[in-house]
C-alpha cells in the first residue's frame, strides 16, 4: 500500500494524491461515506458505486465489535465479504464512539472500559485487543485507539489526554508490527493526532505519531465543539509538519465548506455522518445552498433537486416529489436525499480534484463557498 502526491495547486496547499490498495485505487481529495454497522444507512452498494461514485467507504471498530461480533466477521472471511463490497474500508478504532459514551466508559493506561450501549455488557479496549478486532474485521486501513479530547478541554486535561492516547499508539504499533493480516490482502493503519486546540500539544503530537506512520496519518479531535476558526488553525499546524508523502485525513469533518477550507490547507480524506444524517432530517445540501425539503416553498417546485447536480436523484426526481415523500413518510424520501447528499459530497471532491489539477483550485473555491452557505 502506498501514496503518491501527483499535483499540487500553485495557490495554496491544494494537493491531489493516489492511495494504492490491495482492493483498488482512492483518488484524493476524496471522501468517505460513513457505513459504521456494514451499511451506508439507506443506500445500496450499487449506487454507491455507480451514482455517488464511492471509491472508499468507512465501518466502525466499536459498533461491529458489538455485533455482529468478531465471530460472525471471523466466519465470513471479513467485513468485505460479509456486507459485499470489495473496494477499500477503513474502520476507526472506536475512539470516538466510546468518547460519546461518556457517563459509561472509563479511561486507563491499560485502555478503556465501557458499557455496550446495546445491552449494558461491560468491555474493554485496549491497544493490543484493537488491534486484533481490526484484523478480524480486515479493513484496508486500521486507526490506532485514541482518546477524542472535548473540544472545550482546558489545557491540563488535553495534556493529559494526549499522554494516554500517545503510550496507546505506542502499544498499538507493537502490536500492529507482531501480527498479521487474516485474509491475504495488505492492511496499514494510520495514528491519530489529538492535542485539542493548543498548537503545542498539537505540535508535540504529531512529530510523536509520525515515528509510526507509514503511508498516513489522521488528524483527530476537531469539529468536537471548538470554534471552526480553531479547527482551521490546527489544521494549518499540523500540516506544517506532516510531510508531503503521506496521506492526511481529518476525521469526521464535516460540511462542504469545511472540507474545501480544509482541501486547501492540504487535507487528503474525509468523513462524516452530517450528508446521510441530515438527509434523514430532510435537509439537502446543493451547489446553490441548503434546503429543507419539508418547507412549503417546494410543494409545487417541479424542478430537479439540484440543477446543477449531477446524481441520478437530481436529474430524475423534483423537489415538488421529494417534499410529498417527507411529508408522507415515505422511506424512500431518506433514500433518495441520502443518495443525492452522498453523491453532492463526492461530487465537491472531484471538482476539487478537477481544478487542482488545472491549477485554478483557489480561484475556484472562492466562488462557490459564499453559494453553498446560504440557506434556500
Amino acid at each position: 500500500m502506498k501514496f503518491t502526491l501527483l499535483h499540487k495547486d500553485p495557490a495554496s496547499r491544494a494537493r491531489c494524491g493516489l492511495l494504492e490498495t490491495d482492493h483498488g485505487p482512492v483518488r484524493t481529495p476524496i471522501f468517505m461515506p460513513v457505513g459504521t454497522v456494514g451499511s451506508v444507512k439507506g443506500v445500496f452498494h450499487r449506487d454507491l458505486k455507480e451514482d455517488i461514485k464511492a471509491e472508499i467507504i468507512l465501518g466502525n471498530t466499536y459498533h461491529l465489535y458489538l455485533r455482529p461480533g468478531l465471530g460472525i466477521l471471523r466466519q465470513a472471511g471479513g467485513l468485505h465479504k460479509f456486507e459485499s463490497w470489495d473496494r477499500p474500508i477503513l474502520t476507526d478504532s472506536g475512539g470516538f464512539q466510546v468518547f460519546s459514551l461518556s457517563g459509561i466508559r472509563k479511561l486507563t493506561p491499560e485502555g478503556v472500559k465501557f458499557q455496550s450501549h446495546i445491552d449494558g455488557s461491560r468491555h474493554i479496549f485496549t491497544p493490543e485487543n484493537n488491534v486484533d478486532t481490526q484484523r478480524v474485521i480486515g479493513s484496508d486501513i486500521m486507526m490506532a485507539l485514541d482518546e477524542c479530547c472535548p473540544g472545550d478541554a482546558d489545557y491540563r486535561y488535553a495534556e493529559k489526554s494526549l499522554v494516554l492516547t500517545q503510550g496507546w499508539l505506542e502499544r498499538y504499533a507493537a502490536r500492529f508490527r507482531e501480527t498479521e493480516p487474516l485474509y491475504g490482502y495488505e492492511q496499514t493503519f494510520f495514528p491519530i493526532i489529538q492535542g485539542c486546540i493548543y498548537p503545542e500539544l498539537r505540535k508535540r503530537a504529531t512529530e510523536h505519531a509520525l515515528q509510526f506512520s507509514e503511508v498516513g496519518i489522521a488528524i483527530g479531535g476537531l469539529a468536537v465543539g471548538e470554534p471552526v476558526d480553531k479547527m482551521y488553525e490546527m489544521i494549518e499546524i499540523v500540516n506544517d509538519i506532516i510531510p508531503e508523502d503521506k496521506a492526511r485525513y481529518l476525521m469526521g469533518v464535516g460540511t462542504p465548506v469545511n472540507i474545501l477550507e480544509a482541501i486547501e490547507r492540504g487535507v487528503d480524506m474525509f468523513d462524516c455522518v452530517m450528508p446521510t444524517r441530515n438527509a434523514r432530517n430532510g435537509m439537502l445540501f446543493t451547489w446553490n445552498g441548503c434546503m429543507n425539503m419539508r418547507n412549503a416553498k417546494w410543494e409545487d417546485d417541479f424542478s430537479p433537486i439540484d440543477p446543477e447536480g449531477t446524481s441520478f436523484v437530481d436529474r430524475e426526481y423534483s423537489r415538488a416529489y421529494l417534499r410529498h415523500l417527507f411529508v408522507s413518510g415515505e422511506m424512500m424520501a431518506a433514500m433518495i436525499a441520502s443518495e443525492h447528499n452522498l453523491a453532492f459530497y463526492l461530487e465537491i471532491v472531484r471538482r476539487s480534484r478537477e481544478h487542482i489539477e488545472k491549477g485554478d483550485f483557489a480561484e475556484w473555491k472562492a466562488s462557490v463557498v459564499p453559494k453553498l452557505g446560504q440557506r434556500l
